[in-house]
């Protein structure tokens, strides 16, 4: 990958539409991250969540660091690397630690569903920034927020109030580590910005798996160990990198809207495959919250609330 735009001013996909690099990057997040959640949910049956996510990142930042090493790409400076530690201990850690413990007692697409809050938070978080939202997007945050207490209400959530914990820790971690990673924590150019981040976040992911007393679930089963190899190539090395590369080069909005499409691909995926149950409440809680972040993201493509 080419050197990264500043992530503080991320790029407006402008008039004449977005390069071919972020419809694969959107692609990637909307599609591939869309199934990832019931991977994780296999995965679980070998490998327990801190221990899961932790050696899926640092197999993932091993194996960039090293192809990037061999391109000739420099080491991150000690600050790279200091910033390497917040945002991957806040995304990956607290984001990703936090939604595969959720996974642990609650469906796959219903954790992904409740992910779906994250632009409204993003959207919050940059009200310290002062970037305020307009009279349209605040709409779209109440109607949003106001679908994700209808979700808490589902039977999925009221059975596991831990599971309800984690997934809001998820949520919280995920959306400060991007905030930051745009405006006050640049990472190393490049994929190796990527790399570093998943070394930092699978390092204290493995401090937690030990802190927890996980271990691995023996006999390994061979649908855990495929699901592993699907999360370390397809949601670690391929769509993690995309939406750093959104991050960096699109608007956050647009970078955030893989939450809109990821919790319909997730459901319906752990319906069909994983034989997850979803109520009818549970869908229009959805539909509520999936229509306040349509109304943030079409207010942000619209151009009148631009970050930076």
């Amino acid at each position: 990958m080419s050197t990264l735009a500043s992530p503080a001013k991320p790029a407006s996909a402008g008039r004449s539409g977005l390069p071919p690099l972020l419809w694969l990057c959107l692609a990637a997040t909307w599609v591939v991250w869309g199934s990832t959640y019931l991977a994780i949910k296999y995965a679980l049956v070998s490998f327990p969540p801190f221990l899961q996510m932790g050696s899926r990142f640092l197999c993932a930042g091993v194996l960039l660091v090293v192809w990037m090493r061999w391109r000739g790409a420099p080491w991150p400076s000690p600050v790279q690397w200091r910033n390497a530690f917040v945002v991957g201990a806040l995304m990956l850690g607290g984001g990703m630690g936090g939604t595969a413990s959720a996974e642990v007692s609650i469906g796959s697409g219903l954790v992904v569903a409740f992910i779906a809050v994250i632009p409204l938070l993003i959207a919050l978080l940059n009200l310290i920034w002062g970037v305020r939202p307009s009279r349209l997007e605040a709409t779209g945050i109440a109607l949003g927020l106001v679908g994700v207490l209808m979700l808490t209400q589902g039977s999925g959530f009221r059975s596991s109030p831990e599971g309800l914990l984690a997934i809001c820790i998820a949520c919280c971690c995920w959306s400060l580590g991007s905030v930051l990673s745009q405006r006050g924590l640049p990472l190393a150019p490049g994929a190796m910005g990527f790399a570093s981040e998943m070394l930092c976040g699978g390092v204290v992911l493995m401090g937690l798996a030990a802190v927890s007393g996980e271990t691995v679930g023996w006999p390994l089963q061979a649908e855990a160990v495929a699901a592993w190899i699907y999360l370390v190539v397809f949601g670690s090395l391929i769509a993690f990198n995309a939406y750093m590369v959104l991050l960096a080069k699109a608007p956050a909005a647009l970078a955030s809207s893989y939450t809109f499409v990821n919790p319909v691909i997730a459901m319906l995926l752990g319906v069909w495959i994983g034989g997850e149950t979803v109520t009818r409440f549970e869908w229009y809680a959805v539909g509520v919250v999936l229509a306040g972040v349509l109304l943030l993201l079409f207010k942000r493509r619209g151009g009148a609330t631009r970050q930076g």
